[in-house]
């Protein structure tokens, strides 16, 4: 039987008038740190100036010995960043405040919340380690009633961290209080997947192994480590984009029809998905690969070797790019690859979803030219669907080409930060990721881990501005799109 948890002591919450708005404060955990600043604070603004949350409390706290002047400059120099400057922005700068405390210690956390007016929404900006000490922390003194909890990934630093995490924030609010971000699902490409899916006709019935030969997901950037070593050297890029991103893509991506939109529906099919998911065959050492950059031009840029960039210890180790094929184990893709990889420093930006569809059983003998099969393309930057078909080219009616047909997505109303805010404050937990998924990320991905870390797939090289090594697993990257 689920019980409340504690309330903090001294803890009075505001009373709206009947009608009104109940006041909100978020408390931003980490308030000093890059991802604040570069992701998280635009898209509050962005949010802000769309005119939800009147009346927002800001609260930024982190070990920086900053004042309120300094956090002020930091929220006003990240909104002006999108644009959000504007009366109702102003006024949520113009009240934030700033308090350094060691968000482990009890007494800091006490005095943090008693700072609090109204529903609170804590952030976890911090690291997995840092995050689980807070959380205990929390859970010692307990929350106001109705607290909301943001949290970062990646969720924990394994399959075991990940439970005990959870656990612990079992405790302090029950599961749909949790928002655990994963950013990706708050852009509207990735959304859009349902509707492509779930409102055409002409593709859900064919999205199965009898018609599907494999399905790529791809996060290829020309960026290198951009000053984010001290985070990236101890992640690497499985952890870091295929643990969590892609795996969340392939859920929207394999799984079936929800009944509805909600939250428990949605969610559950993802569910469904991911537990059904494993390297295929069971054999990492096969089916995964792993490189990092060497010394390179990229774009005219030149960059130097991942292991020379500041920061960084080559001891680690650390891939900057990362592959593996999965199997998701379902009565619909059994038997259907599913390979996904992500890089950085490589020759090009490649940021989709692939269907590749398995050749027509027999082309009528006469017509020549048959040389690529179908595929269905989603783009999440730029944000566009694809799709590559056979048809009679110009000239000679009986020779095949292969067409390119592209619409764009129409970009959403708020940047993904602002879309996975904006639930945490409405209390919508649609596009967070749920405890128990959670968990069967890193279920999945730990047999590459384990293998990479015994040394059983070697780390291969690749210089950066290139394609990467040649002997990866998935196929070259075809043609750009083109309008047809």
């Amino acid at each position: 039987m689920e019980t409340s948890p504690p309330s903090v002591a001294g803890f009075v919450a505001d009373r709206p008038a009947p009608g009104d708005p109940v006041p909100q404060t978020l408390l931003l955990l980490g308030a000093s740190g890059d991802l604040a600043a570069r992701l998280l604070l635009p898209g509050l603004g962005r949010l802000v100036a769309s005119g939800a949350q009147p009346g927002l409390r800001l609260i930024g706290s982190g070990t920086d010995d900053w004042d309120d002047e300094r956090w002020r400059r930091r929220v006003a120099d990240s909104f002006a960043l999108v644009g959000a400057d504007g009366p109702r922005e102003t006024e949520v700068v113009r009240a934030a405040r700033y308090l350094p405390a060691d968000v482990t210690g009890e007494e800091d956390l006490r005095r943090l919340l008693a700072a609090c007016h109204g529903q609170v929404v804590i952030f976890f900006a911090l690291p997995p380690a840092i995050t689980a000490r807070a959380a205990a922390a929390l859970a010692r003194i307990g929350l106001p009633p109705g607290t909301r909890l943001m949290l970062e990934k990646p969720f924990g630093t394994d399959a075991v961290s990940a439970r005990s995490l959870n656990d612990i924030l079992a405790g302090l609010v029950p599961e749909d209080q949790v928002h655990r971000i994963d950013h990706f699902l708050g852009k509207s490409t990735v959304v859009n997947i349902l509707g492509l899916r779930f409102a055409n006709r002409i593709f859900e019935p064919v999205l199965n192994s009898a018609h599907v030969a494999c399905v790529d997901i791809v996060f290829d950037e020309t960026l290198g480590l951009e000053g984010r070593a001290g985070y990236y050297d101890g992640t690497g890029a499985l952890v870091d984009m295929v643990q969590s991103h892609l795996l969340q893509v392939l859920a929207l991506m394999a799984m079936d029809a929800p009944p509805t939109l909600d939250a428990r529906d949605l969610r559950g099919r993802k569910a469904q998905v991911l537990r059904a998911t494993r390297v295929w065959d069971d054999d990492p050492v096969r089916w995964s690969r792993r490189a990092r950059y060497t010394a390179g031009e990229v774009d005219g840029r030149r960059l130097p070797g991942y292991a020379d960039e500041p920061g960084i210890d080559p001891a680690r180790g650390t891939e900057t790019l990362a592959e593996v094929v999965l199997a998701v184990d379902t009565w619909r893709w059994a038997g259907v690859p599913f390979r996904l990889r992500s890089g950085k420093a490589l020759a090009g930006t490649r940021k989709e979803a692939i269907v590749t569809f398995k050749q027509p059983p027999r082309v009528p003998t006469g017509l020549t030219g048959y040389e690529q099969p179908d595929r269905l393309r989603i783009g999440f930057g730029p944000d566009r669907l694809g799709l590559d078909v056979n048809v009679n080219g110009p000239g000679n009616p009986l020779e095949l080409d292969q067409v390119h047909l592209m619409a764009d997505f129409g970009p959403g109303e708020l940047p993904p930060y602002g879309e996975v805010l904006r639930g945490a404050f409405e209390g919508d937990p649609t596009l967070s990721v749920r405890g128990d998924t959670a968990e069967d990320c890193w279920r999945i991905v730990e047999p590459v881990l384990e293998a990479w870390r015994a040394g059983a797939v070697p780390l291969q090289e690749y210089p950066a501005g290139s394609p990467g090594p040649k002997d990866f697993l998935l196929t070259p990257a075809p043609g750009e799109m083109r309008r047809h």
